[in-house]
């Protein structure tokens, strides 16, 4: 096993549409016969990505309950090293948590054993276009995010109006001046844009360089796990939802009208029919992820 391995690094805020850019590049890559493995970290311990990414090949590990970059970040070392001993795969994907801090993640790839076989690793930046333009949670954990990526990925562009994407580049250019801006809808880019040339050799030299990471303080989240019952009007849901005025919202719903995915972004909470009926122990639950006051 002496080829090395790619690492993509998916940060980005609670909400930005990082498991939808996770589950295009799945599809490309089964649709090209790469063998790609995802590592998903979850704050929460109720696992609606995993069952989000269900169905597409790959080797999937869940790394629940904290972040990668800090609290889970031994458990992330081993479990790289474990799935380059039992998959040896591609290409790897590493979905992090909505709170967890690109630049700090990716210090923990350069630990041994995991930078012996990292041929590169490149963190992009989710960005929702429409939680920038409302000016939306854009202090602390965001600004971490989007200043230490390499790529931006400007994404759910169909929720503004076209004409101010220019003044959101711009916006985003106060947080991180140089790093290239994509724009995608429902995360669907070109995964050959998200691992860009390291003409200066800056990536190679950083990992080569070996790193160790140091503690530091992120934004303080706290998930909480909502039981719903079943058979709610779609329209009460909705209104219940909201009231619990949280940053990130997920799970699954028994309705009057049947099972739906529900999905919220700060004030916006959606419902859709999923595209396979969740697992029972799924059915029913919310996780709902609020910032904890200082």
């Amino acid at each position: 096993m002496s080829q090395r391995i790619p690492v993509l690094v998916v940060s980005g805020f609670l909400g930005s549409g990082k498991t939808s850019l996770v589950r295009h590049l799945l599809d490309d890559a089964a649709r090209r016969g790469i063998r790609a493995a995802i590592v998903s970290n979850e704050l929460g311990e109720l696992g609606v990505d995993a069952e989000l990414l269900a169905g597409r090949p790959g080797d999937y590990v869940e790394i629940a309950g904290g972040c990668v970059c800090c609290k889970l970040s031994d458990e992330l070392v081993a479990t790289l090293a474990a799935l380059r001993e039992r998959a040896n795969p591609d290409r790897i994907l590493i979905e992090t948590s909505g709170a967890a801090l690109p630049y700090d993640t990716q210090l923990h790839l350069w630990r041994d054993p995991v930078r012996r076989f990292v041929e590169d690793d490149v963190a992009v930046v989710v960005v929702n276009a429409e939680q920038l333009a409302q000016g939306r949670d854009l202090d602390d954990t965001f600004a971490q995010q989007v200043s230490s990526a390499d790529l931006l990925l400007l994404n759910q562009i169909d929720r503004v109006p076209e004409a101010s994407l220019p003044a959101l580049e711009e916006k985003l250019r106060g947080f991180e001046p140089e790093a290239p801006i994509l724009r995608a809808a429902h995360g669907r880019i070109d995964p050959a844009l998200l691992f860009p040339p390291d003409v200066d050799g800056l990536r190679a030299l950083r990992r080569e360089g070996g790193a160790t990471p140091s503690p530091h303080v992120h934004e303080d989240f706290a998930a909480e796990i909502v039981e719903l019952p079943a058979g709610l009007d779609e329209n009460a849901l909705l209104a219940r939802l909201r009231a619990l005025r949280a940053v990130r919202i997920k799970g699954f719903a028994q309705t009057r009208a049947g099972v739906r995915l529900v999905q919220g972004v700060g004030p916006r909470v959606e419902l859709r029919t999923p595209d396979r009926p969740p697992p029972p122990e799924l059915l029913g639950r919310v996780v709902a992820i609020r910032k904890n006051a200082r």
